[in-house]
């Protein structure tokens, strides 16, 4: 079982100063989702495509604001 990455543990990791970013990858149940790294915004998506274009968009496109994580992510509503 791989571990879930936790969004308050990604945002304890995260300087106060970054702009948008957001991690992309797989919640446990395997839906793919979207999340912004200090928590106020994110989503679930029915594809990989669907989670990056959304997190694309947000950040205006900026090369490396959106990354892909190896390890299961979980939306916290």
């Amino acid at each position: 079982m791989s571990p879930t990455v936790q969004v308050a543990a990604i945002h304890a990791e995260a300087p106060a100063s970054d702009a948008a970013r957001f991690i992309v990858g797989q919640d446990p149940e395997g839906h793919w989702v979207a999340i912004e790294i200090h928590g106020r915004a994110g989503g679930l998506f029915r594809s990989r495509k669907a989670a990056v274009d959304y997190a694309e968009d947000e950040t205006d496109h900026r090369p490396d604001a959106v990354l892909l994580s190896g390890e299961r992510i979980e939306l916290r509503i």
